[in-house]
């Protein structure tokens, strides 16, 4: 004989089911306002933008970078400053937090011994400035060579100079980054160049000065601002800066940034 179920009790009021799933749902938040709490910046921010992503709502705007010399977290970055470098930006802190921190630093600082070696065994280490930017370290020369007024003619060099930075970019894996200018309205002697056209025409007699001496050509790059970059001198007058104006200057850093990149979506 089959056992007869005892009467059912009085049933839940429906109600209780909508504020069951609330209180998970508040839960949940809870845990997640907590667990952010004790996060870095960077991380935090990514986790906000999915939840955005996935409630079809403003997502998280991407590239953005904090501001340089400290991190996303808005912290100094630990590293310590060497005459006139500047300090080393961290610009994107990954998941692996720490150890991305540690390995940018530590590419740079390989960097920044391997162009003190290198200067100092081609005898440039008092011809140049060193600095350290986000994309690497590089060198600027204190010598220029400078041309006359509309000219393309090279007038005054330091051959010693040019004869060591040959030496170098010779023998080693800088490139070199030759930039030709103009001074302010500068026009070409017989008129038919401005001040952009004429700065080109300047770096690119320097340049095919460089590949006669021997230098690879892939191993330069030729850039111009025509009059866009005077010289700034407060200590010269009117006409010496307008003389210094029409130069063409030399900076050597590790890669050149024309390379092969790797490609990154938008968004």
């Amino acid at each position: 004989m089959a056992k007869i179920c005892p009467p059912c009790g009085k049933p839940l009021p429906p109600w209780l089911v909508t504020f069951a799933d609330m209180m998970s749902l508040l839960m949940a938040f809870f845990v997640l306002l907590l667990s952010l709490s004790k996060t870095e910046t960077s991380k935090s921010q990514a986790a906000f933008g999915s939840v955005r992503d996935q409630f079809g709502g403003a997502s998280l705007e991407r590239g953005t970078v904090p501001e340089l010399g400290k991190s996303p977290d808005g912290k100094p970055i630990m590293m310590e400053n060497q005459d006139i470098i500047k300090p080393f930006p961290i610009e994107y802190l990954s998941s692996s937090g720490f150890f991305d921190k540690y390995e940018t630093n530590r590419e740079s600082d390989e960097n920044l011994k391997k162009m003190k070696e290198d200067l100092e065994n081609y005898d440039l280490s008092e011809a140049t400035n060193l600095y350290e930017v986000p994309e690497g370290v590089f060198a600027k020369l204190k010598d220029r060579i400078y041309f006359e007024k509309g000219s393309t003619n090279i007038s005054v060099s330091n051959k010693l100079t040019i004869n060591q930075i040959v030496k170098l970019i010779s023998q080693t894996d800088w490139i070199l980054f030759i930039e030709g200018h103009a001074s302010s309205g500068e026009i070409s002697s017989d008129g038919k160049y401005d001040a952009f056209m004429l700065s080109s025409y300047r770096a690119a007699s320097v340049t095919k000065e460089f590949i006669r001496l021997g230098v690879n050509p892939e191993k330069i790059t030729t850039v111009f601002y025509g009059d866009t970059r005077l010289y700034v001198d407060t200590s010269k007058s009117s006409k010496e800066l307008i003389e210094l104006s029409r130069r063409v200057e030399f900076i050597i850093r590790k890669r050149d940034l024309g390379e092969k990149k790797l490609e990154v979506p938008i968004r």
